[in-house]
């Protein structure tokens, strides 16, 4: 790129500090303010981390998708070994060509073909939780407890064959990893998760079955060793800290993503009277519905973080080496240059390009699954509820997740 220019590191827009805690509910005025400024600054994010942040749909794509920013952490300037368990030695947190081995072992378990096979059993499963749901005698619920997280839970447990007595756990862990409260906090969740994934696979070696988590036992036991050597490589095996690390990143991303697009695409519908009765009155419209929910309130708000080999010239700034960046997905789905009228909900638009599942080798390997599920729940939350509605006084009403990473609510309280 030419025209580029090196910015000062001690020019610091603090997020929550600028913008104040309304930065949490409403993060996009502040993107589209500094979209305004130019498509890449330099921030302190909403985890306390300086990185730079990009927000213009254009060098988000292409950022994305340059392998001279890398996933893996060692190639971060503050990487410190003590600082990041085996659940963090995940296909997210790596690049080519370990990134490639992993993502291998599991991306024939999300292809379009086997997910559709699943379509059954996550119509049944929508069809029991809103069963019991609508049978509560006052006609409330809050609608993550009951059909948002434990729909996704519920499936993604089921392939991994997870015990149902399990999932609760793995919700508290999870919500910590992904939006923690504190350093101390998830340090004790991902000492939780590790720790408990240890002896499930332990169970798993003792006794197989025909799920994906034996499937990946199966991977470390056909040669993979510790050291995660070039043979293990070439012949597709995991790792001990690999094994933890995929089975983690499946549990979470499994679930989290498709909690939040269906949380969020439900309260954006009732949000937008107009468009909800359009759906009802045409539910063919669902399919670009929830393309449309990712896009305007996608359920990741940031891709994780990527760091600079070298300097890497993005927008009008050269990020210096081993510094960090920061794609603002839902920032890059507001682009006006992209989207026309971006700020508007239209399930009629055409929201091809979107980012919520990202782009290049890292696009999400889940991402049939969870448009799959989104839209079995809404579309059937939707059928079984003619009268549905908010169930709050306002917006200010609802807890937002902490982070920068997952966009959410903890409760989301409705009628009927």
């Amino acid at each position: 790129m030419t025209g580029t220019r090196t910015t000062s590191r001690d020019e610091i827009i603090d997020l929550l500090a600028t913008y104040g805690e309304a930065f949490l509910a409403d993060p996009y005025p502040v993107y589209a303010e500094l979209r305004s400024r130019g498509p890449v600054h330099r921030v302190r994010s909403a985890d306390g981390y300086e990185t730079w942040l990009v927000v213009g749909q254009e060098e988000a794509r292409h950022a994305l998708a340059d392998p001279r920013l890398s996933k893996d952490w060692q190639t971060s300037s503050t990487w410190s070994e003590e600082a990041y368990p085996p659940i963090y030695t995940t296909m997210l947190e790596s690049d080519p060509p370990r990134h490639t081995r992993l993502r291998r072992l599991v991306a024939r378990e999300f292809t379009g073909r086997r997910v559709a096979a699943l379509r059954p059993s996550v119509q049944r499963l929508t069809d029991d939780l809103l069963d019991a749901m609508l049978a509560a005698p006052d006609r409330r619920a809050d609608l993550v407890g009951a059909l948002a997280f434990p729909l996704p839970m519920g499936v993604i447990c089921e392939l991994l064959a997870v015990p149902a007595m399990d999932r609760e756990a793995f919700r508290s862990w999870s919500n910590e990893l992904v939006a923690p409260t504190g350093r101390e906090a998830e340090q004790a969740a991902a000492e939780a998760m590790t720790d408990y994934l240890r002896d499930l696979i332990e169970a798993k070696r003792r006794t197989p079955g025909d799920d994906l988590m034996s499937d990946l036992v199966r991977a470390e036991d056909d040669g993979g060793g510790a050291d995660g050597g070039s043979g293990g490589e070439a012949a597709g095996r995991l790792t001990p800290d690999e094994l933890i690390g995929m089975a983690s990143l499946l549990l979470i991303a499994g679930h989290e993503t498709t909690v939040n697009l269906i949380a969020n695409g439900v309260r954006a519908l009732l949000a937008h009277p107009d468009q909800l009765a359009a759906l009802r009155a045409d539910p063919g419209l669902l399919d670009g519905a929830v393309e449309e929910m990712l896009r305007y309130d996608g359920p990741v708000e940031n891709a994780t973080y990527r760091f600079a080999r070298e300097p890497v010239a993005i927008g009008d700034v050269v990020v210096p080496t081993g510094d960090s960046v920061l794609v603002a997905l839902a920032a890059a789905d507001r682009d006006p240059g992209r989207f026309a009228d971006a700020d508007r909900f239209d399930i009629r638009r055409a929201p091809q390009g979107h980012l919520a599942f990202g782009h290049g080798i890292h696009y999400c390997v889940g991402a049939p699954l969870a448009r799959l599920e989104g839209r079995i729940a809404i579309g059937t939350l939707l059928a079984r509820c003619p009268d549905l509605a908010l169930d709050i006084t306002g917006p200010e009403a609802l807890e937002w997740l902490p982070g920068s990473l997952i966009r959410g609510v903890r409760r989301l309280p409705i009628r009927w």
